[in-house]
């Protein structure tokens, strides 16, 4: 008998080309299905709920595929993990009906952007931050992501190489946290910064040209008053630049309840 597995997975994606199968291989999608193969002995494709980017993170990725394999519900998280590399983990796995499809049933998603504003580099977190070299008006910066909350025509954000047809995107909210916990007393340390951005589906790099154009503004190069006109302009040069994607997580899903 057929059964549909919805499973949730965390990963480290430093050594990765992104989620999604590539020609080159060694993606997160990769290792996934080579696990389950090697479990059951079938050849599946598997559905994320979105792919990331090379380099990018996910603390809440949902993946789900069809599998004629009857291990037990309960038993699929340690033999999977069993077979998967240390930086990718499967935390949870579920059955749910034949039609669930974990990319189309997904009500909202959320990224958060990681910046270490203090003079140093964290050496244990490094991977999963990206250290800014200069002092940011973090205020400035709270107040142009404001102006990215509402249903947009992304294009200004979205990379040159989206192959969308419609660039129209809602955010519902985006806010930032300050994490001051690993601040010295000195004047050059201002915490880390977590960029928070959730809406209905991101565009190729959107959320990490959101962020590279707030830098700009917590630089002083922008102001946070520019960017409706950014949005407006329809135009990639209009923006900031992409930020590196050792910062960008994957950091929660909410699916459409049945």
């Amino acid at each position: 008998m057929m059964r549909n597995l919805c499973m949730t997975l965390a990963y480290d994606g430093t050594a990765y080309y992104g989620f999604q199968v590539q020609p080159g291989g060694n993606t997160i999608q990769d290792h996934l299905e080579d696990a389950i193969r090697a479990l059951t002995g079938e050849t599946v494709k598997i559905t994320g709920s979105g792919r990331t980017d090379a380099g990018v993170h996910a603390r809440r990725q949902i993946f789900n595929f069809a599998t004629e394999s009857q291990i037990p519900i309960e038993r699929w998280c340690i033999a999977l993990n069993s077979r998967l590399p240390s930086d990718i983990v499967v935390i949870d796995a579920i059955e749910v009906s034949l039609e669930f499809h974990s990319r189309y049933a997904a009500k909202t998603k959320t990224y958060r952007y990681t910046i270490n504003a203090n003079q140093f580099p964290d050496v244990f977190n490094r991977r999963l931050q990206y250290h800014h070299h200069a002092r940011l008006d973090i205020t400035a910066m709270q107040e142009g992501l404001r102006h990215f909350i509402g249903t947009y025509d992304f294009t200004s954000f979205a990379s040159r190489k989206s192959q969308k047809d419609n660039h129209i995107r809602s955010v519902y909210d985006a806010w930032i946290e300050v994490d001051r916990s690993m601040c010295r007393d000195h004047p050059r340390d201002q915490g880390v910064i977590h960029i928070y951005v959730s809406g209905n589906g991101f565009l190729q790099h959107m959320v990490r040209i959101i962020v590279g154009t707030l830098l700009e503004i917590g630089e002083g190069k922008r102001k946070a008053s520019d960017v409706p006109n950014m949005i407006a302009a329809c135009n990639r040069s209009a923006a900031g630049p992409t930020a590196v994607s050792c910062g960008l997580m994957l950091w929660d899903l909410e699916y459409k309840k049945d």
